[in-house]
Protein backbone atom coordinates (compact mmCIF):
# COMPACT_ATOMS: atom_id res chain seq x y z
CA UNK A 1 0.00 0.00 0.00
CA UNK A 2 1.21 3.50 -0.81
CA UNK A 3 1.99 5.87 2.05
CA UNK A 4 -0.43 8.78 1.70
CA UNK A 5 1.10 12.23 2.17
CA UNK A 6 -1.26 15.21 2.07
CA UNK A 7 0.15 18.74 1.93
CA UNK A 8 -2.20 21.60 2.79
CA UNK A 9 -1.37 24.89 1.08
CA UNK A 10 0.76 25.59 -2.00
CA UNK A 11 2.54 28.74 -0.94
CA UNK A 12 6.32 28.87 -0.69
CA UNK A 13 6.43 26.30 2.11
CA UNK A 14 3.77 23.80 1.08
CA UNK A 15 4.80 23.74 -2.57
CA UNK A 16 8.47 23.36 -1.61
CA UNK A 17 7.72 20.51 0.78
CA UNK A 18 5.57 18.63 -1.75
CA UNK A 19 8.12 19.00 -4.53
CA UNK A 20 11.02 18.00 -2.32
CA UNK A 21 9.19 14.89 -1.08
CA UNK A 22 8.40 13.90 -4.67
CA UNK A 23 12.11 14.02 -5.46
CA UNK A 24 13.13 12.09 -2.34
CA UNK A 25 10.68 9.17 -2.46
CA UNK A 26 9.74 6.53 -5.05
CA UNK A 27 6.42 7.13 -6.75
CA UNK A 28 5.48 3.51 -6.32
CA UNK A 29 5.71 3.88 -2.55
CA UNK A 30 3.97 7.20 -1.87
CA UNK A 31 0.94 9.14 -3.02
CA UNK A 32 1.50 12.89 -2.55
CA UNK A 33 -1.52 15.20 -2.75
CA UNK A 34 -1.13 18.98 -2.69
CA UNK A 35 -4.31 20.86 -1.74
CA UNK A 36 -4.67 24.53 -2.64
CA UNK A 37 -7.64 26.82 -3.18
CA UNK A 38 -6.04 28.64 -6.13
CA UNK A 39 -4.71 27.08 -9.35
CA UNK A 40 -1.62 29.31 -9.38
CA UNK A 41 1.40 29.74 -7.17
CA UNK A 42 1.23 33.20 -5.58
CA UNK A 43 4.47 35.11 -5.01
CA UNK A 44 3.43 36.57 -1.70
CA UNK A 45 6.62 38.60 -1.36
CA UNK A 46 5.50 40.62 -4.39
CA UNK A 47 2.00 41.56 -3.26
CA UNK A 48 3.04 45.18 -2.69
CA UNK A 49 4.06 45.31 -6.35
CA UNK A 50 0.71 43.89 -7.45
CA UNK A 51 -1.15 46.42 -5.30
CA UNK A 52 0.88 49.27 -6.80
CA UNK A 53 -0.26 48.36 -10.32
CA UNK A 54 2.43 46.01 -11.59
CA UNK A 55 1.63 42.78 -13.40
CA UNK A 56 3.23 39.58 -12.12
CA UNK A 57 4.29 36.52 -14.09
CA UNK A 58 1.59 33.80 -13.93
CA UNK A 59 2.87 30.58 -12.33
CA UNK A 60 0.29 27.79 -12.79
CA UNK A 61 0.79 24.99 -10.28
CA UNK A 62 -0.04 22.45 -12.99
CA UNK A 63 3.02 23.50 -14.94
CA UNK A 64 5.27 23.69 -11.88
CA UNK A 65 4.41 20.14 -10.81
CA UNK A 66 4.09 18.52 -14.24
CA UNK A 67 5.87 15.18 -14.28
CA UNK A 68 6.62 15.13 -10.55
CA UNK A 69 3.92 12.67 -9.55
CA UNK A 70 2.33 15.17 -7.16
CA UNK A 71 -1.47 15.19 -7.46
CA UNK A 72 -2.94 18.69 -7.33
CA UNK A 73 -6.35 19.16 -5.74
CA UNK A 74 -8.01 22.54 -6.21
CA UNK A 75 -10.03 22.87 -3.03
CA UNK A 76 -10.39 24.91 0.13
CA UNK A 77 -9.47 23.21 3.40
CA UNK A 78 -12.43 23.39 5.80
CA UNK A 79 -11.24 21.16 8.63
CA UNK A 80 -8.58 18.80 9.95
CA UNK A 81 -9.13 15.82 12.26
CA UNK A 82 -5.67 14.72 13.42
CA UNK A 83 -7.07 11.90 15.52
CA UNK A 84 -8.85 10.27 12.56
CA UNK A 85 -6.12 11.39 10.15
CA UNK A 86 -8.52 13.08 7.78
CA UNK A 87 -8.84 16.47 6.10
CA UNK A 88 -12.14 18.03 5.02
CA UNK A 89 -12.03 20.07 1.81
CA UNK A 90 -14.51 21.83 -0.46
CA UNK A 91 -13.91 21.98 -4.20
CA UNK A 92 -15.73 21.91 -7.50
CA UNK A 93 -17.16 18.50 -6.66
CA UNK A 94 -18.46 19.67 -3.29
CA UNK A 95 -17.40 18.49 0.15
CA UNK A 96 -14.81 15.73 0.34
CA UNK A 97 -12.72 13.97 2.97
CA UNK A 98 -9.08 13.04 2.38
CA UNK A 99 -7.33 10.40 4.46
CA UNK A 100 -3.62 10.68 5.16
CA UNK A 101 -0.77 8.81 6.78
CA UNK A 102 1.42 11.92 6.97
CA UNK A 103 0.10 15.47 6.90
CA UNK A 104 2.11 18.60 6.08
CA UNK A 105 0.20 21.62 7.35
CA UNK A 106 1.23 24.73 5.41
CA UNK A 107 -1.88 26.91 5.39
CA UNK A 108 0.16 29.96 6.34
CA UNK A 109 -1.27 33.23 7.56
CA UNK A 110 -3.42 36.19 6.58
CA UNK A 111 -3.73 39.79 7.61
CA UNK A 112 -4.51 40.75 11.20
CA UNK A 113 -6.70 43.74 12.06
CA UNK A 114 -5.47 43.74 15.70
CA UNK A 115 -9.08 44.24 16.82
CA UNK A 116 -8.96 47.92 15.83
CA UNK A 117 -12.51 49.25 15.25
CA UNK A 118 -13.22 49.81 11.58
CA UNK A 119 -10.06 48.10 10.30
CA UNK A 120 -11.85 45.02 8.97
CA UNK A 121 -14.54 47.13 7.28
CA UNK A 122 -12.52 50.03 5.88
CA UNK A 123 -8.83 49.09 5.64
CA UNK A 124 -7.22 47.33 2.68
CA UNK A 125 -4.72 44.49 3.02
CA UNK A 126 -2.01 43.02 0.80
CA UNK A 127 -1.32 39.73 2.60
CA UNK A 128 -2.74 37.73 -0.32
CA UNK A 129 -3.55 38.13 -3.99
CA UNK A 130 -7.25 38.86 -3.52
CA UNK A 131 -6.53 41.65 -1.06
CA UNK A 132 -3.72 43.06 -3.18
CA UNK A 133 -5.98 43.17 -6.23
CA UNK A 134 -8.69 44.99 -4.29
CA UNK A 135 -6.10 47.48 -3.06
CA UNK A 136 -4.80 47.89 -6.60
CA UNK A 137 -8.29 48.66 -7.91
CA UNK A 138 -8.94 51.19 -5.16
CA UNK A 139 -5.61 52.96 -5.68
CA UNK A 140 -6.12 53.08 -9.45
CA UNK A 141 -9.36 54.96 -8.91
CA UNK A 142 -7.81 57.71 -6.79
CA UNK A 143 -7.39 61.18 -8.21
CA UNK A 144 -4.12 63.08 -7.87
CA UNK A 145 -3.43 64.54 -4.45
CA UNK A 146 -5.56 62.06 -2.51
CA UNK A 147 -4.08 60.74 0.77
CA UNK A 148 -2.99 57.13 1.17
CA UNK A 149 -1.96 55.92 4.63
CA UNK A 150 0.03 52.72 5.19
CA UNK A 151 -0.36 51.51 8.77
CA UNK A 152 2.55 49.44 10.04
CA UNK A 153 6.26 50.19 9.95
CA UNK A 154 7.58 46.65 9.47
CA UNK A 155 9.01 45.16 6.30
CA UNK A 156 5.63 44.86 4.57
CA UNK A 157 4.64 48.42 5.46
CA UNK A 158 7.93 49.86 4.23
CA UNK A 159 7.71 47.99 0.95
CA UNK A 160 4.07 48.97 0.41
CA UNK A 161 4.58 52.66 1.16
CA UNK A 162 7.66 53.05 -1.03
CA UNK A 163 6.21 51.02 -3.89
CA UNK A 164 2.98 53.05 -3.94
CA UNK A 165 4.83 56.36 -3.64
CA UNK A 166 7.15 55.48 -6.51
CA UNK A 167 4.36 54.19 -8.76
CA UNK A 168 1.97 57.07 -7.94
CA UNK A 169 4.01 60.19 -7.13
CA UNK A 170 0.80 62.19 -7.58
CA UNK A 171 -0.67 60.71 -4.39
CA UNK A 172 -0.02 61.93 -0.85
CA UNK A 173 1.47 58.81 0.72
CA UNK A 174 2.05 58.54 4.47
CA UNK A 175 3.27 55.82 6.83
CA UNK A 176 2.17 55.34 10.46
CA UNK A 177 4.71 53.33 12.49
CA UNK A 178 4.15 52.10 16.03
CA UNK A 179 7.83 52.67 16.81
CA UNK A 180 10.57 54.70 15.19
CA UNK A 181 11.13 54.43 11.44
CA UNK A 182 13.36 51.39 10.91
CA UNK A 183 14.41 51.40 14.55
CA UNK A 184 15.52 47.76 14.33
CA UNK A 185 18.02 48.52 11.54
CA UNK A 186 21.71 49.37 11.80
CA UNK A 187 22.59 53.09 11.73
CA UNK A 188 23.62 52.77 8.08
CA UNK A 189 20.40 50.99 7.17
CA UNK A 190 18.23 53.49 9.06
CA UNK A 191 19.94 56.46 7.41
CA UNK A 192 19.39 55.02 3.96
CA UNK A 193 15.76 54.23 4.71
CA UNK A 194 15.09 57.81 5.82
CA UNK A 195 16.83 59.17 2.75
CA UNK A 196 14.71 57.08 0.36
CA UNK A 197 11.48 57.77 2.21
CA UNK A 198 12.22 61.49 2.14
CA UNK A 199 13.10 61.44 -1.55
CA UNK A 200 9.79 59.74 -2.34
CA UNK A 201 7.89 62.38 -0.39
CA UNK A 202 6.40 59.97 2.14
CA UNK A 203 5.16 61.56 5.37
CA UNK A 204 6.09 59.43 8.38
CA UNK A 205 4.17 59.41 11.67
CA UNK A 206 6.50 57.71 14.14
CA UNK A 207 5.49 56.27 17.53
CA UNK A 208 1.90 56.36 16.35
CA UNK A 209 -0.80 53.84 17.23
CA UNK A 210 -3.95 53.76 15.10
CA UNK A 211 -7.01 53.12 17.28
CA UNK A 212 -9.85 53.45 14.74
CA UNK A 213 -10.32 53.37 10.97
CA UNK A 214 -13.01 55.21 9.04
CA UNK A 215 -13.63 55.36 5.27
CA UNK A 216 -11.66 58.61 4.86
CA UNK A 217 -9.43 58.83 7.93
CA UNK A 218 -7.90 57.08 10.92
CA UNK A 219 -7.74 58.12 14.55
CA UNK A 220 -4.59 57.68 16.63
CA UNK A 221 -4.14 56.99 20.34
CA UNK A 222 -3.66 60.68 21.14
CA UNK A 223 -6.88 61.62 19.32
CA UNK A 224 -5.23 62.92 16.16
CA UNK A 225 -7.16 62.41 12.92
CA UNK A 226 -5.07 61.46 9.86
CA UNK A 227 -6.65 61.72 6.40
CA UNK A 228 -6.76 58.49 4.37
CA UNK A 229 -8.77 57.96 1.20
CA UNK A 230 -7.17 54.50 1.29
CA UNK A 231 -5.81 52.86 4.43
CA UNK A 232 -3.42 49.96 3.76
CA UNK A 233 -3.15 47.74 6.85
CA UNK A 234 0.18 45.94 7.38
CA UNK A 235 0.40 45.58 11.16
CA UNK A 236 1.05 41.84 11.31
CA UNK A 237 -0.22 38.41 10.38
CA UNK A 238 -2.58 35.88 11.93
CA UNK A 239 -2.32 32.15 11.21
CA UNK A 240 -5.15 30.21 9.61
CA UNK A 241 -7.62 29.31 12.41
CA UNK A 242 -8.13 25.65 11.47
CA UNK A 243 -5.25 24.21 13.52
CA UNK A 244 -6.43 25.97 16.67
CA UNK A 245 -9.81 24.23 16.40
CA UNK A 246 -8.22 20.74 16.48
CA UNK A 247 -6.60 18.58 19.14
CA UNK A 248 -3.16 19.55 17.85
CA UNK A 249 -1.02 21.32 20.43
CA UNK A 250 -0.93 24.97 19.42
CA UNK A 251 0.17 28.27 20.89
CA UNK A 252 -2.20 31.03 21.95
CA UNK A 253 -1.81 32.46 18.44
CA UNK A 254 -2.84 29.18 16.78
CA UNK A 255 0.59 28.07 15.56
CA UNK A 256 1.31 24.34 15.75
CA UNK A 257 4.04 23.51 18.27
CA UNK A 258 6.76 21.46 16.53
CA UNK A 259 10.13 19.90 17.31
CA UNK A 260 13.40 20.51 15.45
CA UNK A 261 12.19 18.42 12.49
CA UNK A 262 8.92 20.40 12.19
CA UNK A 263 6.97 17.45 13.60
CA UNK A 264 3.98 18.16 15.83
CA UNK A 265 4.81 17.48 19.47
CA UNK A 266 1.30 16.10 20.01
CA UNK A 267 0.63 14.19 16.77
CA UNK A 268 3.72 12.54 15.21
CA UNK A 269 2.05 12.06 11.82
CA UNK A 270 1.57 15.82 11.40
CA UNK A 271 4.25 18.31 10.33
CA UNK A 272 3.79 22.08 10.27
CA UNK A 273 5.90 24.48 8.21
CA UNK A 274 6.17 28.20 7.59
CA UNK A 275 3.92 30.67 9.39
CA UNK A 276 1.73 27.83 10.67
CA UNK A 277 4.52 26.43 12.86
CA UNK A 278 5.90 27.60 16.17
CA UNK A 279 9.49 26.70 15.39
CA UNK A 280 12.64 27.94 17.07
CA UNK A 281 15.88 29.06 15.50
CA UNK A 282 19.24 30.23 16.79
CA UNK A 283 19.31 30.92 20.50
CA UNK A 284 15.94 29.23 20.96
CA UNK A 285 14.12 32.29 19.59
CA UNK A 286 10.87 31.72 17.67
CA UNK A 287 11.22 32.19 13.93
CA UNK A 288 9.41 35.23 12.55
CA UNK A 289 6.71 34.83 9.93
CA UNK A 290 8.56 35.26 6.66
CA UNK A 291 9.66 33.54 3.47
CA UNK A 292 13.17 33.47 4.92
CA UNK A 293 11.89 31.29 7.77
CA UNK A 294 9.34 29.28 5.82
CA UNK A 295 11.37 27.69 3.06
CA UNK A 296 14.05 26.25 5.40
CA UNK A 297 11.30 24.75 7.60
CA UNK A 298 9.74 23.16 4.50
CA UNK A 299 13.06 21.58 3.55
CA UNK A 300 13.55 20.39 7.13
CA UNK A 301 10.12 18.77 7.27
CA UNK A 302 10.36 17.11 3.84
CA UNK A 303 13.80 15.69 4.56
CA UNK A 304 12.70 14.45 7.99
CA UNK A 305 9.63 12.72 6.54
CA UNK A 306 11.73 11.10 3.82
CA UNK A 307 14.35 9.99 6.36
CA UNK A 308 11.80 8.43 8.68
CA UNK A 309 10.05 6.62 5.84
CA UNK A 310 13.25 5.29 4.28
CA UNK A 311 15.30 4.59 7.39
CA UNK A 312 17.71 7.42 6.59
CA UNK A 313 19.45 9.99 8.77
CA UNK A 314 17.34 12.81 10.14
CA UNK A 315 18.31 16.29 8.95
CA UNK A 316 20.16 18.57 11.31
CA UNK A 317 20.09 21.84 9.37
CA UNK A 318 20.34 24.91 11.62
CA UNK A 319 17.47 27.35 11.17
CA UNK A 320 19.04 30.78 11.11
CA UNK A 321 18.94 34.17 9.40
CA UNK A 322 21.50 35.94 7.24
CA UNK A 323 19.85 39.17 6.15
CA UNK A 324 16.61 41.10 5.81
CA UNK A 325 15.86 42.05 2.21
CA UNK A 326 13.71 45.17 1.76
CA UNK A 327 12.65 46.60 -1.58
CA UNK A 328 12.11 50.36 -1.51
CA UNK A 329 10.41 50.69 -4.88
CA UNK A 330 11.91 49.32 -8.08
CA UNK A 331 15.08 51.43 -8.01
CA UNK A 332 16.13 51.28 -4.37
CA UNK A 333 16.66 48.55 -1.83
CA UNK A 334 18.10 47.79 1.57
CA UNK A 335 19.80 44.56 2.56
CA UNK A 336 20.31 44.56 6.31
CA UNK A 337 22.71 41.84 7.42
CA UNK A 338 21.78 40.18 10.71
CA UNK A 339 23.00 37.70 13.28
CA UNK A 340 21.77 34.12 13.25
CA UNK A 341 18.91 35.12 15.59
CA UNK A 342 17.89 38.09 13.38
CA UNK A 343 19.52 41.07 15.13
CA UNK A 344 20.94 43.78 12.89
CA UNK A 345 24.73 44.12 12.55
CA UNK A 346 26.57 47.16 11.24
CA UNK A 347 26.84 45.96 7.65
CA UNK A 348 24.10 46.86 5.15
CA UNK A 349 23.83 47.00 1.37
CA UNK A 350 21.95 49.95 -0.07
CA UNK A 351 20.91 51.60 -3.31
CA UNK A 352 20.46 50.17 -6.77
CA UNK A 353 22.64 47.13 -6.12
CA UNK A 354 20.49 46.25 -3.12
CA UNK A 355 17.37 46.51 -5.30
CA UNK A 356 18.91 44.08 -7.80
CA UNK A 357 19.90 41.77 -4.94
CA UNK A 358 16.34 41.75 -3.58
CA UNK A 359 14.92 41.06 -7.04
CA UNK A 360 17.26 38.09 -7.43
CA UNK A 361 16.14 36.79 -4.02
CA UNK A 362 12.48 37.00 -5.10
CA UNK A 363 13.18 35.26 -8.40
CA UNK A 364 15.30 32.67 -6.63
CA UNK A 365 12.52 31.91 -4.15
CA UNK A 366 10.03 31.25 -6.96
CA UNK A 367 12.60 29.18 -8.87
CA UNK A 368 13.32 27.21 -5.71
CA UNK A 369 9.66 26.20 -5.39
CA UNK A 370 9.81 24.60 -8.84
CA UNK A 371 13.29 23.21 -8.08
CA UNK A 372 13.09 22.26 -4.38
CA UNK A 373 16.42 20.41 -4.36
CA UNK A 374 18.09 23.49 -5.92
CA UNK A 375 18.86 21.65 -9.14
CA UNK A 376 20.94 18.99 -7.38
CA UNK A 377 20.15 15.48 -8.69
CA UNK A 378 18.63 13.23 -6.04
CA UNK A 379 17.88 9.53 -5.80
CA UNK A 380 14.33 8.54 -4.94
CA UNK A 381 14.52 6.10 -2.07
CA UNK A 382 12.31 3.16 -1.26
CA UNK A 383 9.97 3.40 1.70
CA UNK A 384 10.99 0.85 4.30
CA UNK A 385 7.99 -0.87 5.94
CA UNK A 386 8.10 -1.11 9.70
CA UNK A 387 6.94 -4.23 11.57
CA UNK A 388 3.69 -2.47 12.48
CA UNK A 389 3.05 -1.53 8.87
CA UNK A 390 3.32 -5.20 7.88
CA UNK A 391 0.14 -5.97 9.79
CA UNK A 392 -3.03 -5.90 7.64
CA UNK A 393 -4.68 -2.48 7.56
CA UNK A 394 -2.00 -0.80 9.70
CA UNK A 395 -0.09 2.26 8.49
CA UNK A 396 2.85 3.72 10.32
CA UNK A 397 3.03 7.52 10.49
CA UNK A 398 6.17 9.33 9.41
Amino acid sequence: MQHRIVVLGAGYTGASAAGRLARRLRREDVAITLVNAEPDFVERVRMHQLAAGQDLTPRPLGEMFAGTGVELKAAKVTGVDPDRRTVAVHGAAGDEELAYDTLVYALGSGWKDQGVPGAAEHAHEIAGRAGALRTRERLAGLEAGRPVLVVGGGLTGLEAATEIAEARPDLDVALAAHGGLGDWLSPKGARHLRKVVGRLGITVYEHTTVTAVEPDRVTTADGTSLPAAVTVWTTGFAVHPIAGATTLETTDTGQIVVDATMRSVSHPDVYAVGDAAMATGAGGKPLRMSCASGIPTAWQAADAIAARLTGGKLPDMPLRYFNQCISLGRKEGLIQFVTADDRAVGAAMTGRFAAVYKELVCKGAAWGVANPTMGIPTRRRRVVPSPAAAEPGVRTPA
